[in-house]
């Protein structure tokens, strides 16, 4: 069941980065102003100026993946123009780095949401069929024991469920994350978005613990490719959203996704107050 096959979702607008800061005073200057003009997931941290990315490919990379198609958006250049050319780091230079682009369809100022860049990524390598892959955020920094869980674990499909515990992040904002319904037995049965204190309550454990969900998955190519083609714009988001695409798995295929129970912090980049947290991690986790 284990593959080296890793698709990281990278075309989103970067919308909440590029607000003004609540707390501007405490970062450093330089992020603040590429938040502006770059993905988030090329925003430059450390004495030698790495793109956030590279820690995450790092981690892929000592978990074993092989193969990574990054998705992006149609303006986007500035991951091409990194990765290949000699500032990609030769740590990273055993990795075999592709690229599918995500487009603006006409009257709409934003990509069409994570499942349709899932899409566009699995119809860039119709040579993955009949294998599986993993699929996660180009903004969420996971570690090597969350990759390495996918990449080798049983399971055809699953997923990582975080203990809302483990993650360091401010109360009212680890609230709003969607939070994992599960089977006795560890298969998922829902994911809920956004969800209301009635909901938390209802998929709390016995001892107390709530699972969440940071969007990395592994999927079969073939189970999940014709709900990635099928879902439908989310009525008030207006995004064809992974999790829903999951969802129509999870209804058409019972006890299909697995979560994998695990507690740990997952660093984020979501707005500028998150920079001095993040570059302080890094700092701490990776020598610099």
């Amino acid at each position: 069941m284990s593959h080296d096959r890793l698709v990281i979702l990278a075309g989103g607008i970067s919308s909440r980065m590029k607000e003004r800061a609540g707390n501007a005073q405490a970062l450093d200057p330089e992020p603040p102003q590429q938040a502006h003009g770059s993905s988030k997931a090329m925003l430059r941290f450390g004495s030698d100026k790495r793109p956030f990315l590279d820690y995450l490919l790092m981690n892929a990379k000592e978990a074993g993946y092989r193969e990574v198609v990054i998705v992006t958006s149609e303006k986007d250049k500035s991951f091409r123009e990194y990765y290949r050319s000699e500032a990609r780091g030769a740590e990273l230079l055993e990795l075999e780095i592709s690229f599918a682009r995500q487009g603006i369809p006409a009257g709409r100022e934003k990509p069409l949401g994570t499942a349709d860049a899932l899409l566009q990524a699995l119809r860039s390598r119709p040579n993955w069929q009949g294998d599986g892959f993993t699929v996660c955020n180009s903004d969420n920094l996971y570690s090597v024991r969350a990759l390495n869980l996918l990449r080798q674990g049983p399971h055809t499909n699953a997923m990582i469920d975080y203990d809302r515990s483990g993650l360091q992040f401010p109360p009212e904002r680890i609230a709003a994350f969607a939070v994992t319904k599960t089977e006795e037995d560890g298969f998922l049965i829902d994911i809920i978005e956004k969800p209301t204190p009635e909901q938390i309550a209802e998929v709390t454990k016995p001892d107390g613990r709530v699972g969440v969900s940071m969007n990395v998955w592994k999927l079969a190519y073939e189970m999940i490719f014709p709900f990635l083609e099928a879902v439908l714009l989310h009525p008030v988001r207006q995004e064809k959203e992974l999790p829903r695409a999951i969802f129509m798995l999870l209804q058409r295929h019972a006890q299909s996704v697995y979560a994998y129970p695990l507690c740990e912090h997952v660093p984020d980049l979501t707005s500028q107050d998150d920079l001095p947290v993040v570059r302080d991690y890094l700092g701490k986790n990776f020598g610099d």
